[in-house]
């Protein structure tokens, strides 16, 4: 066996590690963790440590770890078919089984699935395929993306310039011009607090109607958004939000990207965030708990409307030219199977729900009456602690202080316990596995309380 120095030492000598600061690690100065195992909702590192993911690994690990349905599902179907391409109408049982699961559960007015990887290649396919619809319909000029900021929808080029958070932007040329922004739906972080939840969707939507204007609703081609903001703050939105801006799009023939990465089945305790919201997408993102990260899965869902105008597309110019290697990989989808199999069969859905809103009680209930604690919010089994230097202004901590890192150390190191430092603030997030149990959710509730009160007092 290795030594751990000895893993370690080869870690820094070989291995670029994504959302890393580079020199610290590659010197030794900042180190990750080895992990080793996992079952249910706690993973254990290479030195014994168990430790409860109160993040689901990235907010992916839905069912929860150790499952041997999805383990042994991925085994068969590798020892049956590793592999095989989709290109030219092929697929494997696998794949077509789960294409046909997915649009069970999709919104009704969603036609096809195509699938890929990961969230950031699923979106890229959602980009060029909204390129392809636009000028199948003779309108080439209408090819821009409205975005939000404080948004998140991956770390390519186009889907590193949708994604609303500076660090995705820095020193990388992003975003591409093709790329606009507008107003987070971030009610706690309007600027003049005394608008309400009402006021500050008008000013979301006016501030959509200027971009478009400014614009020109001919070169605007689409609006994406999460159903909840997620890696910039664990946002939800507030009340009326969705269906006000939907108006607008539909007035302007705008397609609607629903990325749900993130919270696309179950996370919101429904099926989909689209459902949750009444959104009606013409595009939505599928990946994380598509096959709860057992193995690499993706998917774009289009809707019938759009696919209709793909199918005049090849019959007009032949063969879309577009396609990954490993689309519909048979792992991935044999993982996926397994995956929405037991999501259903153990009501996990359900669950997320309940213990969700427990937890989200919790943390208030613990917190609420602290000084340096703004907001604690979220919807299903995600929730966020904003933490403010002072909660009347609701002015931020400076970030040098680090404080939301801070309490994240304090609640591993004391408590065994993850949460994740949100970027762009003081803010502590949670998406645990839905198998999360409301003993799990106190001790979450617990660290999370004490590791604040000995950070800030």
């Amino acid at each position: 066996m290795l030594t751990n120095d000895t893993l370690s030492k080869w870690d820094r000598e070989n291995f670029m590690h994504p959302s890393t600061h580079l020199g610290q690690h590659a010197r030794g100065e900042a180190t990750g963790r080895v992990i080793r195992t996992a079952s249910g909702c706690e993973i254990e590192d290479r030195d014994g440590n168990r430790l409860l993911d109160g993040f689901a690994g990235l907010y992916c690990v839905n069912v929860g770890y150790g499952r041997p349905e999805i383990a042994e599902a991925i085994a068969n179907q590798a020892r049956e078919l590793a592999y095989y391409h989709s290109y030219a109408g092929h697929g494997s049982e696998a794949s077509i089984t789960l294409a046909r699961m997915v649009m069970e559960r999709a919104p009704k007015n969603m036609s096809k699935v195509y699938f890929g990887l990961g969230g950031s290649d699923a979106n890229e396919t959602n980009v060029k395929l909204i390129w392809y619809y636009n000028n199948i319909l003779g309108r080439p000029e209408k090819k821009k993306i409205i975005s939000r900021w404080r948004g998140y929808h991956g770390s390519g080029l186009v889907t590193g310039s949708l994604t609303g958070l500076e660090l995705f932007h820095k020193k990388f040329d992003l975003p591409m011009s093709q790329v606009v922004h507008t107003t987070s739906p971030y009610f706690y972080r309007r600027k003049d607090a005394a608008q309400t939840e009402a006021q500050f969707v008008a000013k979301c939507v006016a501030d959509l109607e200027d971009l478009i204007a400014r614009e020109g609703a001919d070169t605007i081609a689409a609006f994406i958004g999460e159903p909840v903001l997620g890696t910039g703050g664990i946002v939800p939105p507030p009340a009326g939000y969705w269906p006000a801006i939907q108006q607008v799009l539909r007035k302007h023939d705008i397609l609607l990207v629903v990325d749900e990465v993130v919270t696309g089945f179950g996370r919101l305790g429904s099926m989909f965030g689209s459902e949750h919201y009444g959104l009606e997408a013409d595009f939505i993102t599928i990946a994380k708990g598509l096959t709860s990260a057992y193995a690499p899965l993706s998917g774009s869902i289009i809707s019938d409307r759009v696919w209709k105008v793909l199918e005049k597309g090849t019959d007009e110019n032949g063969v879309m030219g577009h396609g990954w290697t490993y689309s519909a990989h048979p792992i991935g989808a044999a993982a996926g199977v397994a995956n929405l199999m037991l999501i259903d069969e153990l009501s996990l859905i359900g669950n997320a729900a309940q213990v969700g809103l427990y937890l989200r009680e919790g943390l208030r209930d613990a917190l609420g009456d602290h000084p340096n604690v703004g907001d604690v919010r979220g919807e299903g089994l995600m929730c966020a602690v904003e933490l403010v230097a002072d909660r009347d202004t609701r002015a931020a901590f400076d970030p040098a202080q680090k404080v939301g890192p801070s309490v994240i150390g304090r609640m591993l190191a004391d408590d065994k316990v993850i949460a994740r430092a949100m970027p762009q603030g003081d803010i502590l997030g949670y998406a645990p596995p839905f198998c999360l149990t409301k003993a799990e959710a106190d001790r979450i509730i617990g660290a999370t309380d004490r590791a604040i009160r000995n950070v800030l007092g």
